[in-house]
């Protein structure tokens, strides 16, 4: 099975706000911004022409960000560079965008991002088709596009264009302490039977076997629908990003929504993780107070503070539920996250294209890795680097995977579907106020209303 990486969440509904208000006039003089293209300047960056970056302060932190423009004025030393980061992107930029003013690159992550339906629809972004078409930083014979990782052109185009550069690969799993395991003499579980056998012998060994972010539950609706999509096939994913009726109730949804909902009936649940963030569940993991924790890649460099010497953390695929999974047991969810967008209307386009071409050179994809223990979307940029645990693991996930990654887009094309509907759905069902079968309903009348929703814009994947 070939490889279809998407994004980890892209963009908060906000398009009421954004797509309710017309974007202003103002900034977007790209012809001043424009220089002589050459062999050395093929995007024709003007060499003086500032350049302003605003990034996403969340799990990454900044600073590789500020290595990025360290490396573009290396190559444009006339320029003056802007950065900027916070945590509030849509509340911070939205105006701009509305004003017509926006910064040259946007780091739109975290929990406020803007809306990219709304950004879409208002024409908002530059096409980043030219920059795919541009000679590589390394190697002026090969194109940008031909070093980026399969999948990640088709998961930032919208309309057949493409829009957002998912910077980083994001690995999605259960993790667990290699350190533990080994010393108790656990194996990670293949099937879902091995698991909860397995549940129980933690439990009766005074640990909690999982641990999870109550208050951001929509994070074990990951496992639910790896689980779905292994045991049913790629279509079972297809069907739900495209808002097909019935989709949540597919037999195989159900089957693994009662699988997980087992872990709450069974007491197999931290008790006190319902009112847990994401953060606090995750230190408990790493203090070992728990087994099994649902998460990205990113985990190790977000708990890096808190992660014992010797905690030794791994990744590992969803179990398989039955004998007779479509897909085997090694396919993962595997996606590019951390979306880079250039607007349209930015002052210098030409030169937020050229940042993104340092961002995907040799250097600037290795050094971020180096930095903050995450893969990117450039092929081979970790090789000879020393890299965590954590991020060891995940590439060992993705060798032992062959290429069988898969991954769903209804929580970027409909993102309240995800953080609002299917979050507080999650809740409701690991803190058993609902069973699997109601869990299905009622996510999929809230997918039932996006899809009648003629305010909505629709996207199809094929």
């Amino acid at each position: 099975m070939s490889s279809a990486i998407g994004r980890r969440g892209l963009l908060l509904g906000t398009a009421g706000v954004l797509g309710g208000c017309a974007m202003g006039g103002g900034g977007g003089d790209t012809d001043g911004a424009k220089g002589e293209t050459s062999a050395a300047n093929p995007l024709g960056v003007k060499d003086d022409a500032a350049l302003e970056v605003v990034i996403f302060n969340g799990g990454f932190g900044e600073d590789y960000a500020k290595a990025h423009q360290e490396m573009y004025r290396q190559r444009y030393p006339k320029a003056q560079i802007k950065h900027s980061a916070t945590q509030q992107i849509a509340e911070t930029l939205q105006p701009r965008f509305v004003a017509g003013d926006p910064p040259d690159v946007v780091n739109n992550s975290g929990g406020s991002q803007i809306d990219f339906n709304g950004l879409v629809a208002q024409n908002a972004l530059a096409d980043l088709g030219e920059l795919l078409d541009a000679p590589s930083l390394d190697d002026p014979a090969k194109k940008v596009r031909d070093t980026l990782l399969p999948g990640i052109v088709d998961v930032g185009s919208y309309d057949g264009r493409f829009l957002s550069l998912n910077y980083a690969y994001s690995a999605y799993g259960i993790w667990y302490s290699r350190k533990l395991f080994e010393s108790r003499g656990w194996e990670y579980p293949k099937t879902w039977d091995e698991m909860i056998n397995l549940c129980r012998t933690i439990k009766a060994a005074g640990i909690a076997p999982w641990t999870y972010p109550g208050k951001h539950s929509r994070y074990m609706s990951w496992p639910i629908l790896a689980a779905a999509a292994k045991l049913g096939g790629p279509e079972v994913i297809l069907a739900i990003d495209n808002l097909e009726p019935n989709a949540w109730k597919n037999p195989a949804v159900v089957a693994a929504a009662e699988a997980y909902y087992q872990l709450a009936v069974d007491g197999f649940l931290q008790p006190g993780a319902a009112g847990m963030d994401h953060v606090q569940s995750q230190t408990e993991w790493c203090r070992g107070n728990a087994a099994f924790l649902s998460c990205g890649s990113w985990l190790e460099n977000e708990q890096k503070a808190v992660t014992p010497p010797d905690f030794r953390m791994a990744v590992a695929p969803t179990p398989s539920l039955t004998k007779s999974d479509r897909l085997p047991y090694e396919t993962f969810r595997g996606t590019g996250s951390e979306p880079f967008i250039v607007p349209a209307k930015g002052r210098n386009v030409r030169g937020g294209l050229e940042y993104l071409r340092v961002m995907l050179s040799q250097a600037g994809a290795s050094d971020f890795t180096r930095r903050v223990s995450s893969l990117t979307c450039v092929r081979g940029s970790s090789a000879g680097l020393s890299l965590g645990p954590g991020l060891t693991s995940v590439t060992e996930l993705i060798e032992a995977s062959d290429g069988g990654a898969f991954t769903w887009l209804y929580n970027s094309y409909y993102r309240k579907l995800e953080r609002e509907r299917v979050d507080g759905a999650c809740a409701e069902l690991f803190a058993k106020r609902i069973n699997a079968a109601q869990w299905c309903d009622t996510v999929q009348k809230s997918a039932d209303e996006f899809a009648r929703d003629p305010a909505i814009k629709k996207y199809k994947r094929t």
